[in-house]
């Protein structure tokens, strides 16, 4: 379990990490080396005059295969200037981005006919990754509480994330699992660092 402060260190490294890259383009190092191996996603949010979030970068690690404060980093540099989906990160930009760590539990297979999946997916606690004959995608368990999904939508929705038909999570090759995310976020740019509950 990661506590409240452990959190917030972790969402200031991510800050740090892509503040340092940006302006000197310098990769910093961890200061603990003692760390455990855990999944991370770091997400980046431009905050607009009329405090609107809107999704600025967001890239990580959905397997335990790095420590724990080298993937912040990582994942802080990549969501800034390597999302596909946005242009880089300019520094500019740094003052108005608040920043928001995930720390992932192991991803577990869903083990169960496709039709009882609904009973075994929980909005708020699960995140999923659906693994199909093409490719697989991700989506954060914080996704379908802030689009106000239902089950349903997360299914359809996970399935066009790994570039799928909306219905390839009833395809018997596919495999769906589910992991559990802690997560902390800034409440504004540079504030104070709070844990989400989802």
């Amino acid at each position: 379990m990661i506590s409240d402060s452990e959190g917030a260190e972790l969402v200031g490294l991510a800050r740090k990490a892509v503040e340092k890259y940006l302006h000197e383009s310098v990769v910093i190092q961890p200061e603990k080396t003692d760390d455990y191996k855990a999944g991370v996603f770091v997400t980046l949010n431009y905050l607009t005059r009329s405090k609107e979030e809107h999704l600025r970068g967001c890239i990580g690690f959905p397997l335990p295969e790095k420590k724990l404060r080298q993937s912040v980093i990582e994942a802080a540099i990549a969501a800034a200037i390597d999302d596909p989906r946005f242009p880089p990160v300019d520094k500019q930009e740094l003052e108005n981005i608040i920043f928001e760590v995930s720390v992932l539990t192991p991803p577990e297979e869903v083990r169960c006919k496709p039709a009882d999946y609904k009973k075994e997916i929980m909005i708020g606690r699960d995140g999923l990754v659906l693994r199909w004959r093409y490719g697989s995608g991700l989506l954060l368990p914080q996704v379908p509480v802030e689009l106000k999904w239902d089950v349903d939508d997360y299914l359809a929705n996970i399935c066009y994330k790994a570039g799928a038909p909306p219905d390839a999570w009833l395809d018997p090759a596919s495999k769906l699992f589910k992991f559990q995310a802690i997560v902390f976020k800034e409440t504004e740019p540079k504030g104070r660092v709070v844990r989400l509950e989802l």
